[in-house]
């Protein structure tokens, strides 16, 4: 599994790149802040809503400390997915902007 750091993140996001960020936890967690233009689809849900990820973009999976994120990637990958990467250190490590 890839890995990518908070800053390489937001470094490519203020670029203006594309990116895809898919916010793996609860919408609690969620409601405390997540990246600016991250979807949320909790982990539990990612098997049922495995329509709404692109596969011809590149995906960053998120959560609060990286270790959903990481399971998330597995799984994606598992399904054919081989533009994924988790966010090392989740958002627990994110000191960019929050929406």
């Amino acid at each position: 599994m890839q890995a990518i750091s908070p800053r390489d993140v937001q470094s490519r996001l203020e670029k203006g790149e594309k990116l895809q960020i898919i916010d793996v936890r609860e919408p609690g967690e969620v409601a405390s802040g997540k990246i600016p233009g991250a979807k949320n689809i909790p982990l539990g849900q990612i098997p049922n809503r495995l329509h709404e990820v692109s596969r011809n973009v590149e995906t960053i999976m998120v959560c609060r400390s990286g270790g959903r994120s990481g399971r998330a990637c597995e799984f994606l990958v598992g399904q054919g997915f081989e533009n994924v990467k988790n966010m090392s250190g989740g958002m627990l490590s994110w000191s960019g902007k929050v929406e």
